[in-house]
């Protein structure tokens, strides 16, 4: 979810917890971290009063959206029969 946030270039903490909204600030840091020692993102503070920090997706980062993009589409193809299969096994296990 957060390589789609920052897909479209830099983005804010807070601009990033907009569309995560669902994920705790405190687990958005860590995940944040995680993918930065991963080198999929770069993290640039700005020596500003507030202090603002950007995050960016690096070349490697971004080498994640075709692989997405294949998930999604794969995803869409086949979800009928994906809903399917549960259907018959929830009938099947009754």
């Amino acid at each position: 979810m957060i390589v789609r946030c920052l897909e479209g270039g830099p983005r804010r903490f807070t601009e990033l917890r907009a569309p995560l909204r669902a994920v705790t600030p405190k687990v958005l840091s860590e995940t944040l971290r995680a993918m930065e020692r991963d080198g999929l993102l770069t993290r640039r503070p700005y020596d500003e009063n507030p202090p603002r920090v950007e995050y960016a997706l690096t070349p490697l980062g971004r080498s994640l959206i075709p692989l997405l993009d294949a998930a999604r589409a794969w995803s869409e193809t086949h979800l009928p029969h994906l809903l399917a299969a549960r259907r018959n096994h929830r009938r099947d296990a009754s």
